[in-house]
């Protein structure tokens, strides 16, 4: 059995967490607020210790984003990096890497996007042979990393763009939930394509994504509706299709997304609209997932005591006083298959069911996913 890495941070045992999400990691910032100063002393990069800050408090989110700005931090460190005399660079690289990630995910679990990611980066590590010139091992890791990002994700996402945008016509309203990247670059090319269409766009505490989502689409010149996700109900008869993004799709055809996507796709599939996934295949994993207990992320119960500009709703500002109170403020739904009409990915349009038959194909293929 492979043994668990310690962690960095020091952790502090949680009294007032959720039971039936008591064995999950639980949501603690103190001790990495204190740790962040003692790691850059430690010989950790400076700019491992940004990023890290940046995940924790929630200035880099979202699969993608958290993706992107991991590879870009390996390629600095890659640069940087000199392997020690008496040292072979597979193996004392690996080990600085293995480093890195432990204190990304002290900060935040790491999203699937990220362990995809990382394995395949990790196989590009081993495939050098031993006798290779630093300076030549890492031009091609970071030309690797470079042709990654480019093919799995940029254009993964500009081919996602043209795929699923073909799916809107004249007059259609397209509802959407909080922030995606993969929707919004979709409403984007339907835009640029003359589609005249209209936007709604739920939205939901605390984080209110959706309203990053509402100013590009007005900037651009799209007709937008903003709604809280309590009136979703009353919205979906006018709706003619659901655009939602994924943090992963899994082996079950599962897609985990934030919390609030199930209420949307299952509200709508109540209603016989069409729901379309916007979803690059790097997000799929073998993973099997029934529903959003087992595996899930915790965020800031303080979170959910404040109202942005409502500062009379305070009455939780106490919560942690009161014994018998608890406070859960997860981070992902689990989106059964049965509730999602297509995915759409960069092979194409394919049915929840056939996420397996991909990930299959893949690992029987030239490159890993």
């Amino acid at each position: 059995q492979r043994q668990k890495r310690k962690s960095l941070v020091p952790r502090e045992t949680q009294v007032k967490s959720v039971e039936l999400f008591s064995h999950l990691p639980q949501f603690d910032h103190k001790p990495l607020e204190k740790s962040f100063q003692s790691l850059l002393f430690s010989g950790l990069h400076p700019e491992v210790v940004k990023l890290g800050q940046a995940y924790a408090n929630l200035s880099i989110s979202g699969a993608n984003a958290r993706c992107l700005a991991m590879l870009a931090i390996f390629k600095l460190v890659i640069e940087d990096y000199n392997t020690p005399p008496g040292k072979v660079l597979t193996r004392d690289l690996t080990n600085h890497i293995n480093i890195i990630i432990q204190f990304l995910i002290d900060c935040r679990p790491l999203a699937v996007t990220m362990g995809n990611a990382i394995r395949f980066f990790k196989t590009k590590i081993g495939a050098i042979h031993p006798s290779t010139p630093d300076m030549e091992a890492k031009k091609f890791l970071v030309d690797e990393i470079d042709q990654f990002i480019q093919d799995k994700i940029l254009d993964a996402s500009n081919v996602i763009a043209d795929v699923a945008s073909a799916k809107i016509q004249d007059g259609d309203v397209v509802l959407t939930y909080a922030f995606s990247t993969s929707v919004l670059r979709t409403l984007q090319a339907a835009h640029e394509r003359g589609t005249r269409f209209r936007v709604i766009v739920i939205d939901s505490r605390p984080h209110f994504e959706g309203k990053k989502l509402v100013q590009r689409l007005c900037f651009m010149g799209v007709s937008c509706t903003y709604a809280y996700i309590t009136s979703l109900a009353y919205i979906l008869p006018q709706v003619t299709t659901v655009f939602l993004g994924a943090a992963s799709a899994l082996a079950n055809g599962t897609v985990v997304s934030r919390v609030g996507t199930a209420a949307v796709a299952a509200t709508a599939n109540a209603f016989n609209i069409p729901v379309v996934v916007c979803c690059e295949t790097y997000k799929f994993s073998h993973r099997v997932q029934l529903d959003a207990i087992t595996h899930n992320e915790l965020g800031d119960p303080d979170a959910l005591c404040e109202v942005k500009n409502r500062p009379d709703v305070n009455d939780l500002r106490n919560w942690n006083d009161l014994q018998n109170l608890r406070l859960l403020n997860l981070r992902y739904d689990a989106v059964q298959d049965k509730y999602i009409t297509m995915i759409a990915t960069e092979v194409g349009m394919i049915p929840a069911s056939s996420v397996p038959v991909i990930l299959r194909e893949y690992n029987t293929g030239p490159s890993l996913l």
